[in-house]
């Protein structure tokens, strides 16, 4: 046990060591509170006075809720060596939690977003109080959970800070190889004598390097054998980085450098966030001096990604889901034209459902009134363009997965376990998302039949109504009688438009018919539909890979616990050998049921929804155009009716003024049924007229519903 005045810590319970000090959990003697006390060795005192006391005045200087805090500067009872007093952070570091196989391949994008909001703000901090921190890395980052279980990381070891505004230089090396700017990697790991003096973008260099690694899982610069075992190469790699470029690799020995100008494929993040971070990682990783970005740049493009919000997108045309990044002050205009950069549909191709309802998204609107979307309730984007679903894109997981090394190695095979299984937390995310993609796919689908079905029913209605007004106002026997008695040329045209509208309902009872049809072909689509639904729910690979996860996880802790042996006694190495079997069969199995339960089903799955797809689009446009059908007979209808109430008016004007006359027993013809007196005749056709009129008014009024469906420039030929 060590103690100061008033803090008590066990040498067990460290939490780090460095090169001048190391770092334990500590209890204060009255409160019992948990903190961090960092003890400096004998080595600390050999540097120079003032380099000893600068950590002390740095941490003074600063308070900020993601630098950690300062509480108190004592000594040790007996050695009197500087004890520095200062926040515990529970949960490690965010070099432990990329540690984990779980981040192997980099952290999600909510947390990610956390550490580049984090890391920015306490940046910005120690950049307001004119301090470089010289020593950016994942291992000196803290993490702590808050009270609503949300993560909250803190920079930490400010033992090579310093006070340094921005047009100073300094010439003292500092910091981890991996993370060094290239000019201070060339003098402090090649150890070239050079009088480069370095300023306080070294920062950027280093916030570049980790910001990729926490996106990743992994290092931007990697030759092969690793950064330190060849330092030449690396040197290589960090010099003769093109503009543009984030990451170089050497993938074998004395082979071809390799650059890459995006993050890789494995990276959680969506790419909607990935198109905006790339550029930042991309002007902050550059050599020149001159074309590297300042701080102020560099705050200005991650506070514009940390102030957007994201509006989560569902391209039932792709089979893919997108985080389209936006201000609340955009407009939809803008949206659009965000969608459009990430899946090609132009803006006046994209129509919008949401929770089964369709979004209208006026370009002029302020993005704030797009519907709040998580990535279980995203917006359903349906392409009017018809194309064959792409589906997810994603690498093989058993592509990253090492073997085991025939012998017992502790170390080799603790790394081995560590990288099977990432590989196999990987796995169960892409199984996820399959099968996420798979519901989401059918319910927008579903969704969509429903819109369709909806406007046929008001189409057909509206049909119908139609043709049962044309069957009642055609007047074929009144209109034969007055042919009869009159045969005047009004009469004529008149029996010539009672002719034009029973062409016109033909064709509506053909139009008619149609809709019938599309109606239960969507009906039949939309059974199979809630059929393959309920497969989805009753899937259950997803359970057999956590089940997998969960046996290999067990084995891997043992591994990691053996590594720290000396050696194995013989029973103890046959166990450990099993256990190499058995965790090499877990990942078969767990390899097994991804390749065969979920990537061939959602292959399958994406066949036929191309299908489907196909299907809805020939509905779509076949509906379109008895839409466009029905509408023109309803204005073709309208110019006849009026032509036609027209002539009855005239006709009936000329029968009143035949009966005032006396007349009306030698005009009319003995009829089987009695005639109306003229005046209800002349009200009946009024009222005929005035509710085609209605019905003319429902047919425009389904027409403009069908043309903001489907944005068809001008109607096709009837």
């Amino acid at each position: 046990m060590q103690s100061t005045v008033n803090y008590l810590w066990h040498t067990d319970d460290l939490l780090g060591q460095g090169a001048t000090a190391s770092v334990y959990k500590a209890r204060n003697k009255k409160s019992g509170e948990l903190v961090a006390v960092k003890v400096f060795n004998t080595a600390s005192y050999l540097r120079p006075r003032e380099v000893q006391g600068r950590e002390f005045e740095v941490l003074r200087k600063l308070n900020h809720p993601n630098i950690v805090k300062l509480f108190a500067v004592e000594e040790t009872g007996n050695s009197r060596q500087k004890v520095l007093v200062m926040e515990y952070c529970s949960s490690g570091s965010l070099l432990s939690v990329l540690e984990s196989p779980e981040h192997s391949f980099g952290l999600p994008e909510e947390e990610f977003l956390v550490v580049l909001r984090c890391v920015a703000a306490g940046m910005n901090h120690l950049r307001e109080n004119g301090i470089v921190h010289r020593d950016i890395k994942p291992g000196n980052i803290m993490r702590l959970v808050g009270g609503e279980g949300q993560s909250i990381y803190k920079l930490t070891d400010f033992g090579a800070a310093r006070e340094l505004d921005d047009d100073e230089q300094f010439v003292s090396v500092y910091g981890t190889e991996e993370y060094l700017h290239p000019d201070m990697y060339e003098r402090a790991v090649l150890r070239k004598p050079q009088q480069k003096a370095f300023g306080v973008t070294v920062d950027l260099w280093s916030t570049g390097v980790t910001l990729y690694h926490a996106a990743t899982g992994s290092l931007p610069f990697v030759p092969f054998g690793g950064p330190r075992r060849n330092k030449e190469i690396m040197y290589r790699i960090i010099t003769e980085k093109p503009a543009g470029a984030i990451a170089g690799t050497q993938k074998r020995e004395n082979g071809p450098l390799e650059w890459s100008y995006t993050l890789p494929i494995t990276c959680q993040l969506s790419m909607g966030l990935q198109s905006q971070l790339v550029p930042i990682l991309a002007n902050i990783l550059e050599v020149e001096q001159a074309k590297c970005w300042g701080f102020d740049q560099f705050f200005a493009e991650t506070s514009d990604i940390l102030q957007r919000v994201v509006v989560h997108v569902f391209s039932l045309s792709q089979v893919v889901l997108h985080h389209i990044y936006i201000h609340v002050h955009n407009t939809v205009a803008i949206f659009l034209e965000a969608v459009y950069e990430q899946t090609s549909v132009a803006p006046q191709h994209q129509e919008y459902l949401f929770e089964g309802h369709c979004s209208v998204l006026k370009p002029n609107l302020s993005a704030k009134h797009i519907a709040h979307t998580t990535a279980s309730s995203p917006l359903i984007l349906f392409s009017i363009a018809n194309e064959t679903p792409k589906g997810l894109a994603f690498r093989d997981p058993a592509l990253d997965i090492p073997k085991f090394v025939p012998k017992v190695d502790l170390q080799a095979d603790y790394n081995t376990a560590k990288g099977v299984l990432g590989a196999g937390y990987q796995a169960l995310r892409l199984a996820r998302a399959l099968l996420a993609g798979q519901e989401l796919t059918l319910r927008g689908l579903h969704w969509f039949l429903e819109v369709l079905q909806a406007t046929c029913k008001r189409t057909l209605e509206v049909t119908r109504v139609a043709l049962l007004f044309l069957s009642s106002s055609l007047g074929t026997e009144r209109l034969s009688d007055m042919a009869e008695v009159r045969g005047t040329q009004e009469l004529r045209r008149a029996t010539e438009l009672r002719t034009q509208l029973r062409a016109l309902a033909e064709v509506l009872s053909r139009c008619s018919h149609n809709i019938t049809e599309a109606q239960m072909s969507m009906g039949h689509l939309s059974s199979e539909l809630a059929k393959n639904r309920d497969q989805v729910h009753e899937d259950r690979s997803i359970q057999q890979i956590q089940c997998c996860l969960d046996k290999m996880y067990v084995t891997y802790k043992q591994f990691r616990k053996s590594r720290m042996r000396p050696g194995l006694g013989y029973n103890e190495e046959q166990i450990h050998k099993l256990d190499k079997v058995n965790f090499s069969h877990l990942a078969k199995r767990l390899l097994k049921v991804f390749q065969e339960e979920c990537v061939q089903k959602y292959q399958a799955s994406l066949v036929t929804h191309g299908k489907r797809m196909r299907e809805v689009h020939d509905t779509r446009n076949h509906l379109r155009q008895v839409g466009y059908s029905v509408a023109t007979c309803s204005t073709k209808a309208q110019e006849a009716q009026e032509n036609l109430s027209k002539i009855l008016d005239q006709l009936s004007h000329q029968l009143l003024q035949d009966r005032a006359e006396g007349a009306e027993a030698s005009l009319l013809p003995v009829t089987p049924y009695p005639i109306p007196a003229p005046t209800d005749l002349v009200l009946h056709m009024q009222e005929l007229y005035e509710e085609m009129k209605l019905v003319a008014f429902d047919l425009q009024d389904n027409n403009r519903i069908i043309e903001g469906l489907n944005r068809v420039p001008s109607a096709p030929d009837v």
